[in-house]
């Protein structure tokens, strides 16, 4: 069964950090940039960030986030991280995970190119 797992939101403080978990089952996400993105309450869901399939793994962020969050995998574990530092209130998001069909540049911040998506996890930045 082909699954996308996504865990380690909860509630933070601002300021916090999370290091969020996409693992995958019945599939290699090798052959595949893998994307974060996040939907928050009457708003529709954006791109955070992306990584490549390329062994150099490049990496794409929306600029509210840039400098803040840090994408990367570990191809042993199958599974890809989003570490999320300095947060704010405005991150207060369900945070999906989901392979792309295409290149992050070109599937990270439009409404097409996904193949699987996870359930979500919470993230609640809030004091």
């Amino acid at each position: 069964q082909v699954q996308l797992v996504e865990s380690g939101g909860g509630l933070v403080q601002p300021g916090g950090s999370l290091k969020l978990t996409c693992a995958a089952s019945g599939f290699s996400l090798d052959f595949f940039s893998i994307g974060w993105f996040r939907q928050a309450p009457g708003k529709e869901r954006e791109g955070v960030s992306c990584i490549d399939s390329t062994t150099v793994g490049t990496t794409l962020y929306a600029d509210s986030v840039k400098g803040r969050f840090i994408i990367s995998r570990d191809r042993a574990k199958n599974t890809v991280y989003l570490d999320m530092n300095t947060l704010k209130p405005e991150d207060t998001a369900v945070y999906y995970c989901a392979t792309l069909t295409t290149r992050c540049e070109y599937g990270l911040f439009s409404r097409q190119f996904k193949s699987n998506w996870g359930q979500g996890t919470q993230v609640t930045v809030s004091s």
